[in-house]
């Protein structure tokens, strides 16, 4: 029996996601756990699997659309699905019908104002619009005397805010839906006629327009709007929220890693071929998982109602992509291999630079481990990623005087050190818990060898 195929809600309270790419041709076939379709939320990109065997007989929605959650994207089924039945789910989704609701039986077309029953004398002013109902995700409203407008929530959204009556447009979508190109072309058509004319006053800017570039006298000033992309404006918004909602401390350390650095050279010129090398991070992320272990009281993340502590350690890792910052976890990390976490890391760093990082593998953990020391950064305080409690910032391992002890009292000597930053959520961790975490993750990248335990 066929059925529509709906946009999954990627991550709980996700509204949309791009529709990236379609992995399956329309009328071919496909066997339980294919890949359907591939979608892009805020952070990760997704592929939808087939739960079952079937075949994909018609596709609604194209590649490079933005869907609502719960949108039908494609009629799917099994080889000798009737035509009939297929061809009443596209007018079903088409004309937005509920997915509880029997197929339709008849042309869903509202029939033209003419056959109207005459209610109330046509109006003289502008058409009133009454909000109809919401069906399957879209928007449809009965406005008098042009029978049933379906746009989809963001093509009414964008309407609604740019000024423009979705009576004025047609729908390039599914059964003429008006989605969001359709909206962007009637707002690019109206600042287009609404350009000043050639007599307007020199620098009288277009009603309703914003340049990207503006002269401010002299030829070479010049700037450029880049419109922020889904992952920068989600980092915005989280880290503002983050910075705004979650009281932050900071507690220092400069622990010396000499130790830890002959360890990391002594691990791969053992490692064997097609292992990948463990880098110094790979260490301070597994040091972090065994201060957990020590330090239970510090893996914990703190909710609305209570505070949530964990049995494993799980450590989100930050990659630095074109996009922007996104932080992949790692689970179980006191309890894998280093050669594992140096091989998921290495993957993690390729698939986000792709955009190929899934939903499911940006959720978790209680703490992130990020790292500038390959920038030579000396120190830097990091902003804690939500609902996490602390974020560790890792500087450039660098040649600094020491003191030691000597057999005539304190000398000074030439060691590495390393400079922590860690920045707390103050409603989930006091100062003295974490300065014992410190304490303890100091003593770990200073004696390696309880590292690898």
């Amino acid at each position: 029996m066929p059925s529509l195929l709906r946009m999954p809600a990627p991550a709980a309270g996700a509204e949309e996601a791009m529709l990236l790419e379609w992995s399956v041709d329309e009328k071919a076939e496909f066997a339980e756990s294919d890949v359907l379709l591939v979608i892009e939320t805020d952070k990760a990109v997704i592929e939808v699997e087939a739960e079952s065997d079937g075949v994909l007989h018609r596709r609604l929605v194209p590649a490079g659309e933005r869907v609502a959650v719960g949108t039908p994207l494609a009629v799917i089924g099994s080889p000798g699905d009737s035509a009939e039945v297929i061809a009443g789910l596209v007018a079903q989704a088409s004309g937005g019908q509920a997915a509880s609701e029997p197929p339709m039986t008849k042309d869903p077309v509202p029939a033209p104002p003419t056959a109207l029953a005459p209610a109330a004398p046509a109006p003289t002013g502008p058409v009133p619009q009454a909000v109809g109902t919401s069906i399957d995700g879209a928007a449809s409203r009965d406005i008098a005397g042009y029978g049933r407008i379906f746009a989809s929530p963001i093509a009414r959204q964008m309407a609604k805010t740019a000024g423009i009556t979705l009576t004025e447009l047609a729908g390039t979508g599914p059964g003429g839906r008006i989605v969001r190109r359709d909206v962007e072309a009637a707002v690019a058509r109206r600042d287009s006629s609404s350009a000043p004319a050639a007599s307007a006053p020199a620098g009288a800017p277009a009603s309703g327009s914003a340049p990207s570039a503006r002269r401010t006298g002299a030829a070479d000033r010049t700037f450029t709007d880049e419109p922020h992309s889904k992952v920068r404006a989600a980092i915005a918004s989280r880290l503002t929220f983050s910075k705004q909602t979650v009281p932050h401390f900071y507690v220092r350390a400069t622990p010396q890693v000499d130790a830890l650095l002959a360890l990391r050279a002594e691990l791969n010129s053992g490692r064997v071929d097609g292992e990948p090398k463990v880098s110094v991070n790979d260490l301070v992320v597994r040091a972090v998982a065994r201060a957990h272990r020590l330090v239970p009281a510090m893996n914990v993340t703190f909710g609305d109602t209570a505070t949530r502590h964990y049995d494993f350690v799980d450590v989100a890792v930050a990659i630095a992509t074109d996009g922007g910052l996104v932080t992949p976890v790692l689970r179980d990390v006191d309890r894998l291999p280093l050669s594992e976490i140096a091989a998921a890391t290495a993957d993690f760093a390729s698939r986000a630079r792709n955009g190929r990082l899934r939903q499911q593998e940006l959720e978790g953990g209680s703490i992130t481990v990020t790292n500038l020391g390959m920038f030579a950064v000396e120190e830097f305080a990091a902003i804690i990623n939500p609902p996490h409690s602390a974020i560790l910032a890792v500087g450039a391992a660098r040649l600094e005087p020491v003191a030691v002890e000597g057999a005539n009292g304190p000398e000074l000597a030439a060691a590495r050190v390393m400079h922590l930053v860690l920045s707390v959520d103050h409603r989930a961790v006091d100062g003295a818990l974490a300065a014992r975490w410190m304490a303890a993750l100091t003593d770990l990248l200073e004696h390696p060898v309880r590292i690898l335990t």
